[in-house]
């Protein structure tokens, strides 16, 4: 099939993006990397009456560390995240989940703001951002807000934003090199390798220094309308040590009491909430083990 008609603009700078995108209002779409919203234009699963096209505004496309923050602009490639050096030190799960996401041909014209602005509830790079308690940038010609990842995601393919605004930057917290132990770990499951995943876990744990849980995210993904934020799970784990006990109590109360999936053609149910609680038990070990390689190392 083709998509629909639509009128098509391509500016060169914010500003003008920003005008074009308040001027046509909920008529308009952003295009980034493209590789959601074309396929889903041509199906006419979206119809937008206006497509505007960002791949000149060339300052949305960076990636830097400031004042203890990681910050990637929103036009930033897959595959320019998936190969920084920044972000594999200041983000260590960010640069742990992009080889998961598609393929390196779709990698390679995506976008990390497309991606999340998306909001597919199957997709890696909103659960990851759940677990890193990132922010995101967002701007209209009426100025600008920074909302949470928690709050950003509102349902199946809903986010809060509104009508004429941008996300413009993501904004991840760095673990200091120094004082608390933390690690990071991430994990899906998919009939193929670049498929949507059936179901995906990610976590993040901070230890002290006797090894006792002093904080805990663990965000999943493809078990529900939007990615999930486990937390019975990660209540569980906060003022512990790890211990076999402890990593089946989370993987038990993270599958029972924070999730509720659904069943399709690719999995039931009950097949989903197993396999979320197989994958967090893995990863959290994972996370725990990895933070106190990190601080002995």
């Amino acid at each position: 099939m083709k998509p629909a008609a639509f009128e098509y603009h391509r500016p060169d700078t914010r500003p003008e993006a920003l005008a074009l995108l308040e001027q046509h209002g909920g008529d308009a779409k952003p295009l980034a990397g493209g590789q959601s919203l074309i396929p889903a234009m041509n199906f006419r699963l979206a119809t937008p009456a206006v497509l505007v096209d960002l791949n000149r505004v060339g300052d949305l496309a960076y990636m830097r560390v400031d004042s203890g923050v990681l910050r990637i602009g929103a036009m930033t490639r897959h595959r320019d995240v998936e190969r920084s050096e920044d972000v594999r030190r200041a983000a260590p799960l960010l640069f742990e989940a992009m080889p998961f996401i598609a393929h390196a041909a779709i990698r390679t014209r995506g976008t990390i703001g497309g991606s999340l602005a998306h909001a597919d509830p199957a997709a890696e790079l909103p659960a990851v951002m759940l677990a890193l308690d990132a922010t995101f940038r967002v701007e209209s010609v009426r100025g600008a807000r920074e909302i949470r990842a928690t709050d950003f995601f509102t349902g199946l393919f809903g986010t809060a934003l509104e009508p004429g605004e941008l996300v413009t930057e993501i904004q991840i917290p760095v673990t200091p090199a120094t004082g608390p132990r933390t690690g990071t770990a991430f994990t899906e499951f998919s009939r193929r390798h670049g498929d949507f995943a059936l179901a995906g876990v990610a976590a993040r744990v901070t230890t002290d220094e006797r090894g006792t849980c002093v904080s805990a995210r663990i965000a999943l993904f493809g078990v529900g309308d939007r990615p999930m934020a486990a937390a019975a799970g990660a209540r569980l784990l906060e003022g512990q040590t790890v211990s076999d006990d402890l990593l089946r109590a989370t993987a038990d109360a993270t599958a029972r009491e924070d999730i509720d999936p659904t069943g399709d053609i690719h999995a039931s149910s009950r097949y989903r909430r197993h396999l979320a609680g197989v994958l967090t038990r893995r990863v959290v070990a994972r996370a725990f083990e990895r933070s106190r390689v990190t601080h002995e190392e």
